[in-house]
This record gives C-alpha cells, sequence and structure tokens, in this order.
C-alpha cells in the first residue's frame, strides 16, 4: 500500500499529538486506514515519531551505564529531550524509550527537557467536521456522509474514528452497503443427496467430511450413510 500525501495527513490527524503513540492506538489508526499494525508503526517512525514497542523487552543497563547517565543529566538539566539524552549517552546504544524508563526509575525525570507535542495536520475543515458529526449522530450511513462532503470512504472512517476517540460522535457511521462476498450454500448445487455418501459429498464440493456433517445437520438433511434425525433417536 502507497503512503499518498493525503493518507499521511489522515493518519497524522489520527495519532494527534500523541506521544508515544500507543500500541492501541496503532492498532485504532491501522483499522481506520485498513493496512497491518505493523505498516502503521513503521511510517510513524520514519516520521520520526516514538512508538510503544509491541512487546516491550528492555535491554540491561550496567552500573557504569547509569552512573553515566544520571552525570549526564546532573550536568545539563533541562537541556535536553529524552530523544536527545539516548544520543548523546551510552554510545546511543539505547532508545527514547529505554532511557525513558530509566531515568523513571532513576527519578530523574525532572532533569530531562520536555518534548515538543508534534503540530497535528488539520486536513478537514470545520465544516466538514460539523456535516459528519451531523450525519452520524442522526444515525446517517457512511456512504451518505462521503458523498455529502466528497471524500472517500476510507477517509470519512478515518475522520469518524478521530471524533469518536474526542467524544464529538457516539458511534461510526455504518456502512450501508456491504463488501462482504454472499455465502454460497454448496449443497444446494448437489441434487441426490440422499443418494451420497458423506464422503462423495465431500469430495464433490471440496470440504472435509467433517465439514459436510457439520452443514448436513444445521440443514437437517439426510444422505446415504449420515442421517441426523436417526442419529438423535439412537443417542
Amino acid at each position: 500500500m502507497a503512503w499518498t500525501e493525503d493518507r499521511t495527513a489522515q493518519l497524522v490527524e489520527l495519532v494527534g499529538g500523541a506521544d508515544p503513540v500507543t500500541q492501541d492506538l496503532v492498532a485504532e489508526a491501522a483499522e481506520a486506514l485498513e493496512v497491518s499494525n505493523r505498516s502503521i508503526g513503521a511510517k510513524l517512525r520514519k516520521m520520526n515519531y516514538n512508538v510503544d514497542k509491541a512487546t516491550a523487552k528492555g535491554r540491561a543497563f550496567t552500573a557504569a551505564q547509569e552512573d553515566e547517565i544520571t552525570n549526564f543529566l546532573n550536568q545539563n538539566a533541562r537541556a535536553f529531550t529524552y530523544a536527545e539524552v539516548a544520543s548523546n549517552v551510552c554510545g546511543g546504544a539505547f532508545s527514547s524509550k529505554q532511557i525513558q524508563g530509566k531515568v523513571l526509575s532513576l527519578e530523574l525525570t525532572g532533569k530531562v527537557k520536555p518534548t515538543p507535542k508534534a503540530a497535528s495536520v488539520k486536513t478537514y475543515s470545520d465544516e466538514e467536521e460539523d456535516t459528519i458529526i451531523e450525519m452520524a449522530n442522526n444515525g446517517e450511513f457512511l456512504e451518505a456522509i462521503a458523498e455529502a462532503i466528497g471524500r472517500d470512504l476510507g477517509s470519512v472512517r478515518g475522520k469518524a474514528l478521530s471524533l469518536l476517540r474526542t467524544g464529538r460522535i457516539s458511534n461510526i457511521p455504518k456502512q450501508e452497503k456491504s463488501h462482504a462476498k454472499p455465502k454460497v450454500d454448496l449443497l444446494a448445487e448437489i441434487e441426490n443427496i440422499s443418494e451420497m455418501t458423506v464422503a462423495e459429498i465431500a469430495e464433490a464440493i471440496k470440504k472435509t467430511e467433517r465439514g459436510v456433517k457439520v452443514m448436513l445437520t444445521h440443514k437437517g438433511l439426510a444422505c446415504a450413510d449420515y442421517n441426523v434425525k436417526k442419529k438423535k433417536k439412537a443417542d
């Protein structure tokens, strides 16, 4: 999936000024933009966002490294952010998140310069937001909202998720037309089920014998060697 300028702007709007971006927020953005969590995380890191790792496996600090961090912060109180500290101590061996955790355990957070929040890029006008809010709260479908403001469904879904997180709408608008493939009744294509065995039916519809029995049971049908009604009476 190519990261177009529009989709990148949607991602920035979804994560806002979060620092770090949590895995829950990564998952929400991935759902809205219909991509994988890994794709979202990789893109955010390329944009210099701090993103929580899916599995936090911290690397142990030696006593010498702890002393180096402590001395650096005492000598440069509130002069460097976590990212800047990480690049200046221990040969840059630790990420800003690892440094942040260590600084917290050393009770030296007051000596770190606050990280400036990333500016949020506004891709929807106030009028467009008001339209989405009004139509969403009135139960309008996603397609109708997208048509009203001239945006594609994916973009509107992402914006709706952002509005939901801030409490400006109560629910994500539903999509009127589902893109899910209709279910096909495989047994309906077989005319002589009662004369066939479970194995023969399984071969004909390319399913397992167990799957065929489940389908026959669900529909109350019988074949040459399987009759759910007789089986129940025997039980």
